[in-house]
């Protein structure tokens, strides 16, 4: 019983200890990056899509090219090593848009380019964001099938 006691009491000491040496995150401060990266992230999509709109192109059009550019965004500077370094800072901030999609699909693929193409770029690709993708092309797919055989 007193060796129970002396352990339990041991195990608190070292769980103060490790409370002691543990740094407080910064909720404040980490929230006010997230939302301003967002905010910029989002600053930039609108300011293309305001380009695109005003060169002609009509709102469905425009807000596909946006996207797209949005896509190539993310995934060039997270080959650059750019979009690593903002996601640190900013956290969801830099995630939760489409370039933080795009940048989840490319890290994993450079980080095991040394292994080939085949089962490193290849097999890693998608290992973040693959999932989603199937699951969005394939019902897209048979979607597109069905309505193609039921509107002849």
């Amino acid at each position: 019983m007193k060796k129970q006691i002396t352990r339990i009491s041991k195990e608190k000491e070292y769980e103060e200890y490790v409370n002691k040496k543990v740094p407080k995150p910064a909720y404040l401060k980490n929230s006010l990056w997230a939302f301003l990266v967002g905010g910029i992230i989002c600053t930039i999509a609108q300011f293309i899509l305001n380009i695109l709109r005003n060169s002609g192109l009509n709102k469905t059009d425009a807000n596909t090219v946006t996207v797209i550019i949005m896509v190539f965004l993310g995934a060039f500077l997270t080959g650059l090593g750019i979009y690593d370094k903002i996601t640190q800072k900013a956290g969801a901030g830099a995630i939760v848009p489409i370039s933080g999609f795009a940048n989840s699909i490319v890290s994993p693929a450079m980080e095991f380019k040394r292994e080939g193409y085949v089962l490193g770029i290849g097999a890693k690709l998608f290992s973040v964001a693959g999932p989603v993708l199937v699951y969005g092309f394939g019902s897209s797919v048979i979607l597109g099938l069905l309505y193609y055989f039921f509107t002849r």
